[in-house]
């Protein structure tokens, strides 16, 4: 097992950061964040938003390294992770913070409501607007298109945050 630090990839100068939960088995191989399939469908729901993710998107992990056997991370890995995560905000400074599942929700916004409740609503946080969506691991499972199914609304998440960032 590899086990590689995981930091970012994308432009320090973003005004959009996406936060996952930790690395998976490729981004452990390669050492970048969202590169293996859940990476691959955020990439492509990122582009169908009209988000061009390469300059205006900045990606990182709660967690900076993959946990064993792919599992959760726990709240004390989370806890040792998290300074880093904080100060990596406010090093990139974004105006949106995109959270990608209920590991990043409970880590920025410290809530543990369902994510299913919450994903699409808009918080503000340190003065930066913050909004949570389904992890993309999470459509690859429940990969229908349907209107009001879980693709459709992280669709319609993203499209919303496509227009809060470009009315810059």
């Amino acid at each position: 097992t590899l086990n590689r630090l995981v930091i970012s990839r994308g432009s320090v100068f973003a005004n959009l950061l996406i936060i996952g939960e930790a690395p998976g088995s490729q981004e452990d191989l390669e050492g970048v964040p969202y590169v293996g399939k859940s990476g691959k469908l955020l990439n492509e729901l990122l582009i169908k938003a009209g988000i061009d993710f390469q300059k205006d998107a900045y990606f990182c992990n709660v967690i900076k390294c993959r946990p064993p056997n792919n599992r959760k991370p726990t709240n004390e890995e989370i806890n040792i992770h998290k300074p880093w995560l904080l100060q990596q905000i406010k090093l990139v400074d974004p105006k949106f913070i995109v959270l990608t599942g209920s590991t990043a929700m409970r880590t920025i916004l410290e809530l543990s409501n369902p994510i299913s409740k919450l994903r699409g609503q808009w918080f503000m946080k340190d003065g930066r607007e913050v909004i949570t969506i389904f992890h993309p691991s999470y459509l690859l499972r429940f990969p229908s298109k349907e209107v009001g199914k879980p693709y459709d609304l992280t669709l319609k998440d993203l499209n919303n945050v496509s227009s809060k960032l470009y009315a810059l």
